[in-house]
């Protein structure tokens, strides 16, 4: 029973990832919510029609939903456990065959559009491009220490999409932000080497040497070209 527990956990968020309905379809004779208790029970339901979205799962049948969950709060089932995580199985592996089939095209896409943008960005006179493909543009020199590969440094940054997209920003924080330098995207690793203390740069990163073909859980898509304004603070 425990499996099915987790199993059930990550059908709940697939369901919640490809929801676009902010509440479920009215049901008929619904009763009054007048009590304490009624209070509690609605406000339940709701939060598992909300989390569930079933108008976004082709095929979702409401009425057989509240069936299971009333059979399972009254204890009496008409499938076994083991026909209902053959169920849950056979549905996961279809949302996740989903979701793989998005994040390959959208991946598709970044690369095509993150390529077309280097390549024009690669031909402004203030750009310089190095052997992995980096390229950056001078905004500040600065005159301080250059940091090593193991350098722990203190900067400020302002990271973008190539359409403009703000993902993460150290200003929007309102405090700079400490790290050592091979811990982070290689992109960063090999840019901020290029910099002096006191230097201001802004880095333009293939996907190759930001987060790949797996992007990341918020904005920043498979594939995805960033582009980082950097400006080194501190280098210990």
């Amino acid at each position: 029973m425990f499996s099915k527990k987790i199993l059930a956990l990550p059908l709940l968020a697939a369901a919640l990832t490809y929801g676009c309905q902010d509440s479920m379809p009215g049901l008929g004779n619904v009763p009054a919510v007048e009590t304490d208790m009624d209070s509690v029970s609605y406000s339940i339901g709701y939060d598992i029609g909300r989390s569930i979205q079933a108008e976004s799962i082709d095929g979702l049948d409401l009425d057989v939903l509240f069936r299971g969950m009333k059979d399972a709060a009254s204890g009496e089932g008409i499938l076994t456990d083991d026909e209902m995580m053959e169920a849950l199985m056979q549905f996961q592996q279809e949302m996740m065959e989903r979701q793989q089939a998005e994040a390959d095209a959208a991946g598709a896409t970044n690369l095509q559009e993150g390529q077309a943008f280097l390549e024009e960005n690669a031909q402004r006179d203030d750009v310089m491009v190095t052997e992995s493909g980096l390229q950056y543009r001078v905004i500040e020199a600065g005159s301080g220490p250059r940091p090593s590969e193991t350098s722990t440094v203190t900067v400020h940054y302002r990271g973008t999409l190539i359409d403009g997209t703000e993902f993460d920003s150290s200003y929007s924080r309102g405090e700079p932000a400490t790290f050592q330098l091979n811990r982070v995207i290689p992109g960063w690793t090999e840019g901020v080497q290029l910099m002096r203390e006191g230097g201001k740069y802004e880095f333009f990163i293939p996907s190759e040497l930001g987060y790949g073909s797996q992007g990341t859980a918020g904005l920043i898509g498979p594939n995805a070209t960033l582009i980082f304004e950097v400006e080194l603070i501190e280098v210990e």
